[in-house]
Order: C-alpha cells, then sequence, then structure tokens
C-alpha cells in the first residue's frame, strides 16, 4: 500500500511540460526551445530572424537535421528529444525556401544551401563536410545529383539575382553562370541533363545549362526536382509532376493536390507526402490518390502563418517526415521547429 501511494505521489509530481506530455500523439510540440535557451545561456543567440530556419529528416535513419539561425546544423538521433552540433562549425545561415536543404533518399548524404552563412555538403551523416559557397549571399533552391559517387554536379538559384541559374562539376568548388529569369524551380538527373523553369512550361539541358530546349507545358511551383530509383517528381500549382526519362517528358499524376511543399518519400518510391495549405497529405499509389496524413502547426503556436500565410509556395517554410514512425517536422524562418507523431 505504501509503494503505490508513493508512485501516485510521484505522478502527481510530474512537471508540466515534461517529456510525458511532449511524447502525447496527435499534438504539435516545439523540439528547438531548450536548445535555443541554451545556446542564448552560451552568448550564441541565434542570428537573424532567430529561432531556426530550416529542418530536414534522413529517410533510412530517421535522424532530425536542424538549422538554428547562424548557429549551424544540429542532428537529433532521437526524434528531436536531443541536438547535438554536427557540421564542425561549416554550416552557418538559415534556409530561405524548402528547398535549400537536398537530401539523398538513400540516406547518409546532404547539402545545405544556406542564405548569409556557409553552406557545405556531406557524405557520411554529417562527420565531415566540402564547401559549397559561390562567393555570394547564397542561393534560395538547389540540387545535387545524387547519382554520383562523390556527388560532383550541382544546379542552383542564386538570392536575389534576378532568378541566375548557376552550375558546378566539382562538387561545388566553382561555378559557372547559365542565365538569368528563372523560377526558383530546378533538377538535375545526371552529371549533364538539368532541368529548369522559367515561369512557363519545363526547359531541358543535356549540357549543364549551356543550351535548353522546352519540353513541356506544365509548370512547377519554386521547387526542386526530388528523385529516387529514377523517377523524378516535382511541385506545380495543382499537381505533383513526374517524369521518368529524365526530364525529357512530364505528367500531371493522378488526382490534383494543391501543395508547394515535397515530395518526401516513405518505404517506397510511391510512397509520397507533401504538404500545403490543407496539411500532409500522403500517397501510396505513386500520386494517384491522396489523403490527410497530418495537421499544419496550429496558426497560434510558435508564430505558425495561418493557412493564407502559406500561399507562398514553397517559401521560408521547411518540413520533414519519417515514415517508419510516421512524425511530421516543420520549421518557420525565424520560429522554433515543432514535431507531430500520428
Amino acid at each position: 500500500m505504501r509503494q503505490a501511494l508513493v508512485v501516485i505521489g510521484l505522478l502527481l509530481a510530474w512537471p508540466v511540460g515534461s517529456p510525458a506530455q511532449a511524447e502525447e500523439k496527435g499534438k504539435w510540440v516545439s523540439i528547438s526551445d531548450s536548445l535555443i535557451q541554451r545556446l542564448e545561456t552560451e552568448g550564441k543567440k541565434p542570428a537573424w530572424p532567430g529561432g531556426t530556419g530550416g529542418i530536414t529528416v534522413d529517410r533510412t535513419t530517421g535522424d532530425v537535421y536542424m538549422v538554428v539561425c547562424g548557429q549551424g546544423l544540429w542532428k537529433s538521433t532521437d526524434h528531436g528529444k536531443t541536438f547535438e552540433r554536427t557540421d564542425s562549425g561549416k554550416i552557418g545561415g538559415r534556409c530561405e525556401t524548402g528547398y535549400a536543404l537536398d537530401s539523398d533518399p538513400n540516406g547518409q548524404r546532404l547539402a545545405c544551401f544556406q542564405l548569409d552563412g556557409n553552406a557545405g555538403m556531406t557524405l557520411d551523416g554529417g562527420k565531415t563536410w566540402q564547401p559549397l559557397n559561390d562567393g555570394t549571399r547564397g542561393q534560395d533552391v538547389a540540387a545535387v545529383d545524387w547519382s554520383q559517387n562523390p556527388p560532383k554536379s550541382v544546379i542552383a538559384i542564386r538570392h536575389e539575382s534576378g532568378g541566375l541559374g548557376i552550375f558546378s562539376t566539382n562538387g561545388g568548388k566553382s561555378w559557372k553562370e547559365i542565365g538569368k529569369d528563372y523560377l526558383a524551380a530546378v533538377g538535375i538527373f545526371d552529371e549533364r541533363t538539368v532541368v529548369a523553369s522559367k515561369g512557363s512550361g519545363i526547359l531541358r539541358s543535356l549540357d549543364g545549362g549551356a543550351t535548353w530546349t522546352k519540353v513541356s507545358d506544365l509548370t512547377p511551383t519554386p521547387s526542386v526536382v526530388r528523385i529516387w530509383k529514377g523517377i523524378g517528381y516535382w511541385m506545380s500549382k495543382d499537381h505533383v509532376l513526374a517524369s521518368k526519362d529524365k526530364g525529357a517528358t512530364w505528367i500531371a499524376l493522378g488526382a490534383p493536390v494543391r501543395a508547394g511543399w515535397g515530395p518526401y518519400f516513405g518505404k517506397t518510391e510511391k510512397h509520397l507526402m507533401v504538404v500545403g495549405q490543407d496539411g500532409f497529405l500522403e500517397s501510396v499509389d505513386g500520386g494517384m490518390t491522396w489523403a490527410k496524413a497530418a495537421p499544419l502547426p496550429d496558426a497560434s503556436q510558435s508564430g505558425w502563418p495561418t493557412k493564407e500565410g502559406m500561399d507562398r509556395l514553397g517559401w521560408f517554410l521547411n518540413f520533414a517526415w519519417d515514415w517508419k514512425t510516421e512524425t511530421f517536422y516543420a520549421s518557420k524562418m525565424g520560429k522554433a521547429a515543432v514535431r507531430y507523431r500520428r
């Protein structure tokens, strides 16, 4: 009896906001507050606009990578409970769009294209890094050719440059300009095969952006082609677009879906997740049908925008998804990073 009373007393004394409460399913909880508080105590206040500025998940391990504005890249191996800095001081700045972090769906490899800070790429889960800087403030969107080992070809759009496209064939050591007026929408299929848009249709190049041919009247939104097992997926205003022939032809998949972030890959290349004003939307049939998987963070929580505040598709917000544990993540530039468990 005495032991039972002791147990009851401990349960009643459990503090509000404890880890036990944070693990409740079906609600969004912050995963960055304690880290931000720790950094500020150490005199390492996040740079403008404060808070976090990007998040992604390793599809194979579930490891979470989170950007703290001006204070580097942090890794969690326990779904956001704890974080340790993983960039050896070589990553800075923040992500301006949801496509500044490019994670290889096969795991371990990640490229960070930072604004107002050092950019870099890791091929071993954050143990070592190589720079991706181009001598400017940084890029809005970028894509790495993950079919190469090690990756060498990269395409990107510079920030506030009139839509200037740049291309690298040596893993970001040097860059060449490939023209202006590009929408922040690019993709790369192999060493020389790239795609982009100038806001009307899709352009394709077989020589690293030196010459272009229009291949489709379909138009992507600001986003990056995500490729896995030979299929390239690209976000558009009302569909997910797909190509099975390295961008030569494109189709609008299945049912319409209004989303601006994704797709994120699950168990197979047909297990997809996208994010839009209606929340996280899941497809298990390669984009033919979609069903709501999780809501957006509450508009009153941690400064998260209302649905109307998400109308600039692809910008300022980052999302991630761990399919193995049905865990969803979100980071708004300048605010807290949050987690939701289904």
